[in-house]
């Protein structure tokens, strides 16, 4: 089964995809920790968010790529990959319809002052979960860039507000 984690900057994804993975028996994959580990380093201040978008696609295929087989032994994939856009949610349901794997989501519905109080925590403790720093800009950007879920998807949701 597929396991999508969607929820805005600061709502607690990770830590969410990390406990949802001992529940489940799974394997995470988390695109910040990809990211970090691929390509942060190779990023320059000319590199914007295209540059980003560009790389996450790529990770992306490798990791449908492990899902597929995953799936042949019956492990459970805990995808911590944001999930900002429908259309990027639209991409994995259809992935797993394409390939008949069962599909759960799950969202994180955190009010914005306490995901922004979370990530700033975060900045500082650099706990577990912590890859990167993210100013206020960058959180205030993703503010903009996170689709909120419509009716239909939310009747498919594991909600959580804590």
């Amino acid at each position: 089964m597929l396991h999508l984690i969607i929820g805005n900057t600061g709502a607690g994804k990770s830590s969410y995809a990390q406990k949802l993975k001992k529940e489940v028996g799974g394997v995470l994959f988390s695109i910040d920790e990809w990211n970090k580990v691929l390509f942060l380093e190779d990023k320059t201040s000319s590199h914007g968010l295209e540059w980003f978008l560009e790389r996450i696609e790529r990770g992306e295929k490798m990791i449908q790529s492990l899902i597929i087989q995953l799936e042949e032994y019956e492990v459970n994939a805990v995808l911590d990959l944001g999930f900002s856009k429908k259309a990027h949610r639209l991409k994995f349901i259809k992935f797993a319809k394409l390939h008949n794997f069962k599909i759960q989501l799950h969202y994180l519905d955190i009010d914005k002052a306490t995901r922004w109080q979370r990530v700033k925590f975060r900045n500082i403790n650099k706990g577990p979960t912590y890859q990167f720093k993210v100013n206020k800009a960058e959180f205030d950007f993703m503010e903009t860039w996170f689709e909120e879920l419509t009716p239909d998807e939310l009747k498919k949701c594991v909600i959580f507000r804590g």
